[in-house]
């Protein structure tokens, strides 16, 4: 197994609640499986992931890339075990001369819509936002809310559903922001919007309130923070969610998603994909893995735009809010330039 470690920036610094994050830095891997060498790519994000130091601490320790992913000594750091199980996949997918997705599941998408995300700005700018996002193609706008009072929040959100008109799909992201009290608040004040679902409106920790949430109001739940703090089979035990949002980065690869989203699916929840934040080739992995699920549903995939660099020309832009999956072989990417 090789390893190359990589720094991509981002067009503007992005805020999170530790701190600024100017540039991603992670690891590029190839991993060889009979004979056939896939890519995978570590990029962590403390807070959802181990650390940097954490993670290639960890890829150094592989000896057997296949072993490692069933033996568990992967588990605890899961940017490393996404990178070195999306490579395996890449390359096994290779080898048999089809595309991840296909290789993945026996029906496959062939392209996706992914939803716009639309920043916690003022109403002006907020509404301004959404229908620019839906001029470029995007029927499906994220609003970030939380970081105003609940009232402002709300008036927002009933101003971009006035904008964007009743067929453009709204969901909401308060990033576990608020208390019960306030969300209550909130899903009081825009129900007449009909959102698709509200992301993660309480602190990760708390499965018992989301689950409250759920029977009070009629707009659905979905868990995203939750999924770093409590394991997928706890959240969906606590009937905490409608949605569960899966990012392949902090859930351990493909296959954990999929695990996860297998579990989902008995239990009649739903599955969103995301990404960290990656370079190309783990945000091509997330949209073979959502390409693999049988819903078409939008996914959280359109974040290129958020880098100034990255590892390689993308091969699946987004155009008209859509995403093609790359039917090439594998992830439909070539990296063995970044490890002369």
């Amino acid at each position: 197994m090789r390893l190359r470690e990589f720094t991509v920036g981002l067009r503007r610094p992005l805020g999170t609640a530790r701190g600024d994050i100017r540039q991603r830095d992670g690891i590029l891997v190839a991993v060889e499986v009979d004979g056939v060498t896939g890519f995978g790519e570590a990029t962590p994000l403390p807070g959802w992931t181990e650390s940097l130091t954490a993670c290639r601490t960890a890829l150094e320790s592989v000896s057997d890339p296949v072993a490692a992913l069933d033996d568990g000594s992967l588990d605890d750091t899961p940017a490393a075990r996404h990178a070195v199980s999306l490579a395996v996949a890449d390359a096994r997918a290779r080898s048999e001369d089809r595309s991840l997705a296909t290789s993945l599941a026996t029906e496959s998408h062939t392209s996706l819509p992914v939803n716009a995300t639309v920043g916690d700005a003022d109403v002006e700018s907020t509404v301004e936002a959404a229908v620019d996002a839906v001029a470029s193609g995007f029927d499906c706008l994220k609003v970030k809310v939380g970081a105003q009072d609940a009232a402002t929040d709300a008036t927002r959100m009933l101003a971009v559903r006035d904008a964007v008109g009743p067929d453009v799909s709204l969901r909401a992201d308060a990033n576990g922001a608020w208390n019960r009290w306030t969300a209550d608040q909130f899903l009081d004040a825009v129900e007449s919007v009909e959102l698709e679902y509200l992301e993660q409106p309480l602190p990760a920790d708390e499965l018992d309130g989301h689950a409250v949430l759920r029977r009070l109001h009629d707009t659905p739940i979905a868990l995203d923070e939750s999924l770093a703090a409590v394991a997928p089979s706890r959240a969906l035990a606590s009937n905490a969610a409608d949605v569960l949002v899966c990012k392949p980065m902090a859930l351990g690869g493909p296959d954990s998603v999929l695990s996860v989203a297998r579990r989902a699916r008995d239990a009649d929840v739903g599955v969103v994909v995301t990404t960290t934040i990656d370079a190309v080739v783990a945000r091509l992995g997330a949209l073979h893995v959502a390409a693999a699920l049988p819903e078409e549903r939008a996914h959280g995939l359109a974040t290129a735009s958020l880098l100034d660099t990255d590892l390689a020309a993308d091969p699946a832009p987004v155009r008209d809010g859509v995403m093609s999956v790359p039917s090439g072989p594998g992830l439909g990417i070539d990296v063995s330039d970044r490890f002369d």
